[in-house]
């Protein structure tokens, strides 16, 4: 148990690094609308983003269920709303985009395998081998925290939505409108937060805060990226829309 501990609080920290070294010097992951091919061989967007997601969606269940920790409710509920995340983001997300030539660079796929392979391991692991809680699925937290995920899914897929109907044929950029479009210019990263902010308060586990500090970590230095890529593509841009969160940042 120290030594898994040890090994979340080094998670932890390569997060908080790679977000200062992020935002200090203004580093684009090179996919999406910032893919180049600087970063090395290419592969297509849609199995990029089936492979990168892949990981998270088998281990974290295939560890959690094989352990010899005790299962109740609340370790049937954590992996349950994690296979309704990852299920759609590996099976079905990377096949509505509606972009048919649209690449990755092969090193972000592999640095997202690892990300997901160890956010999936280490929720796994911890459920299956580690944890002996038996909380109850009617705390306060837990409630709370299931309204969090899924007002978190429910923002991430209309924002989703809203974005690839922009991109119906045709591969331009369109400046988005409407629902959270008009606060920020990032709600499907917002919503994304909520959800693993969501998932830390059901859980209320060390794997599961390394996991939503990396989510920050990942998703802050994008939207930024995103925001000022609006700002220097659209001279018409909204100037009063902040970039992830309402009315703050």
């Amino acid at each position: 148990m120290i030594g898994f501990n040890y090994f979340n609080y080094i998670w932890i920290a390569i997060a908080v690094v790679t977000f200062l070294i992020l935002v200090s010097f203004n580093i684009k992951a090179p996919y999406g609308r910032h893919s180049n091919s600087k970063w090395g061989p290419m592969v297509s967007n849609k199995w990029g983003w089936f492979l990168m997601e892949l990981p998270a969606l088998v281990l974290m269940p295939a560890f959690s269920l094989s352990g010899p920790a005790p299962k109740n409710n609340l370790t049937f509920l954590l992996i349950g709303l994690w296979l309704i995340h990852y299920g759609f983001r590996t099976l079905i997300f990377p096949f509505k985009l509606k972009t048919t030539t649209k690449t990755m660079p092969v090193f972000i796929v592999i640095c997202a395998l690892v990300f997901n392979g160890v956010n999936g391991f280490l929720n796994g692991y911890y459920l299956g081998f580690l944890n002996q809680d038996n909380e109850s699925i009617l705390t306060l937290n837990v409630i709370i925290g299931i309204g969090v995920f899924f007002l978190g899914m429910f923002i991430n897929r209309i924002s989703d939505r809203k974005l690839i109907s922009l991109r119906k044929n045709q591969d331009k950029y369109l400046i988005p409108n409407g629902g959270l479009f008009n606060y920020i210019s990032c709600p499907n990263y917002f919503g994304e937060i909520l959800e693993w902010l969501g998932f830390m308060l059901i859980a209320w586990n060390l794997p599961a805060v390394t996991f939503f500090i990396w989510t920050l970590s990942n998703l802050i230095p994008r939207s930024l990226n995103h925001h000022k890529w609006y700002l220097d593509n659209f001279e018409n841009y909204p100037k009063n829309r902040k970039a992830v969160i309402p009315f703050v940042w």
